[in-house]
């Protein structure tokens, strides 16, 4: 068996080993999930929500290796990385919840004599691809709503956080899933796009789910339709924040700097663009500049900053180009600071953002948010839908009704009023619009996405047919 090694961002030590899977090691990993769906799928919804409980008891049983997993190979805060795992649980414990939801309907018949039903049934083996930035959240995400749809599972782990991935498999074979029902797949880096272009084709493959870049989620997306496979994509996101002249701007400000620098800006709700309209833009760029310059940044496995290390030095050079680039044509730098460690760089506060600059369109997935000033509430609008993504947002106003007037006008999947763009609950309908992807995780509409629609009849009176 040939391995692939994870270092550890901050040291360079050797965090993780796994299998480097290979293409050819698919075909047998995709047919022994076909063989789990056939036990799994038959199962009853009681049955599988005890397995997923179960499992739900066995993922915090884990919570210190987590901790260990998330700070070696990704450089995580303890705090992130439980609160990954407090979240994860409920996930499952969501998804047993909804076992017995799973229903459909009878719907009329124009046909006398005709019960005409609609059924959702499960799928077959489902592909889950996961990243690696709240890699316990998304890695359970692409599995767990599937699983309480009665579908076998293939997890596809990141290439950054192969054990932390790993881990989910373990908790999930001591809950007790039948042979098969759980998989997952480890490649290295330089494998990653034949190992994933074989479990797009694997026949027994029904249907996809990824969550990642927007770039890698296109070509997942062309590689299916090739096999007129559905995909659930969760990709790219720039969130903006829109300040109005009414907002509360100390609630304003304490959302912005959790939603710009909570793991370090490294989630796909994270805070990229705050809006502000002229009218109080310099009073919020005085008071956030206060808040963040309160934010250091520090040794993650030391615990004692809000801020910790960032995945990898190429992440710091991204960021740093964004703020290069932006000062140079007229934004001004409120706060920032050196990179200590290789990667634990501090939070960066840019004003004065426009539309032509790169920190106003591309995603830094870093510790650093620009401030762009808007004339009104029009113009606020036009600049928050001035990007190609379209996950989450926000608005701050004190009325409420202008809240929702605002979100409606807002082109996302996600929008908060006066509240972060950073948030998820298992129950919650999760996913973007434009290149943020489509599809929904979360809940209920989760079975959507994970089970298939079935139009079903029986005829309780002799036919009748024109020839």
């Amino acid at each position: 068996m040939t391995e692939f090694t994870r270092l550890n961002p901050v040291t360079g030590e050797v965090a993780s080993s796994a299998e480097a899977m290979q293409p050819g090691d698919i075909p047998a990993i995709a047919a022994k999930a076909q063989e789990g769906f056939a036990v799994w799928s038959k199962m009853g919804p009681n049955a599988r929500r005890a397995v997923l409980n179960k499992a739900a008891d066995a993922l915090m049983a884990k919570k210190d290796d987590f901790v260990a997993a998330m700070m070696g190979e990704i450089g995580a805060t303890a705090g992130w990385a439980m609160f990954n795992l407090g979240l994860a649980a409920g996930m499952v414990r969501e998804a047993a919840a909804i076992t017995t939801q799973i229903s459909g309907e009878v719907i009329p018949s124009d046909h006398e004599g005709t019960v005409a039903m609609a059924l959702r049934e499960p799928v077959g083996v489902l592909l889950g691809i996961a990243p690696w930035n709240a890699p316990i959240i998304l890695g359970v995400r692409a599995i767990a709503v599937p699983l309480a749809c009665g579908n076998s599972v293939i997890l596809k782990a990141s290439e950054q956080c192969p054990r932390t991935h790993a881990l989910i498999i373990e908790a999930f074979a001591e809950a007790g899933f039948p042979d098969g029902v759980v998989n997952v797949v480890t490649n290295a880096p330089q494998d990653a796009a034949e190992v994933v272009g074989a479990l797009i084709d694997a026949p027994q493959v029904k249907r996809i789910n990824f969550t990642g870049s927007t770039g890698v989620g296109k070509i997942i997306a062309k590689r299916a339709a090739e096999h007129l496979k559905p995909c659930l994509l969760e990709l790219g996101g720039k969130a903006p924040m829109v300040v109005l002249e009414d907002a509360d701007l100390d609630e304003a400000v304490k959302a912005a700097g959790f939603g710009a620098y909570m793991n370090q800006g490294q989630i796909c709700m994270s805070t990229e663009r705050i809006i502000v309209v002229d009218a109080v833009a310099d009073e919020f760029a005085a008071k956030f500049a206060e808040k963040v310059r309160g934010l250091p940044a520090g040794d993650p496995t030391e615990g004692k900053t809000p801020l910790g290390a960032v995945v990898d030095r190429k992440t710091v050079d991204h960021c740093y180009s964004l703020i290069e680039e932006a000062t140079s044509k007229g934004a001004e730098l409120l706060v920032g600071g050196e990179t200590t460690m290789n990667v634990v760089m501090p939070a960066h506060l840019v004003d004065k953002v426009t539309p032509d600059m790169k920190l106003f369109r591309d995603e830094s997935f870093g510790p650093v948010v620009g401030i762009a000033r808007a004339r009104d509430e029009a113009h606020a609008i036009e600049l928050a839908n001035d990007t190609q993504y379209g996950l989450s947002s926000a608005v701050f106003t004190k009325d409420t009704a202008r809240g929702m007037k605002v979100a409606k006008q807002i082109q996302a999947g996600i929008c908060h009023i006066n509240g972060s763009t950073v948030g998820d609950e298992a129950q919650m309908p999760f996913g973007g619009m434009k290149a943020s992807g489509y599809g929904r995780f979360g809940g209920k509409a989760g079975i959507d996405a994970f089970t298939e629609l079935r139009w079903v009849t029986f005829e309780t009176e002799p036919g009748h047919y024109p020839i």
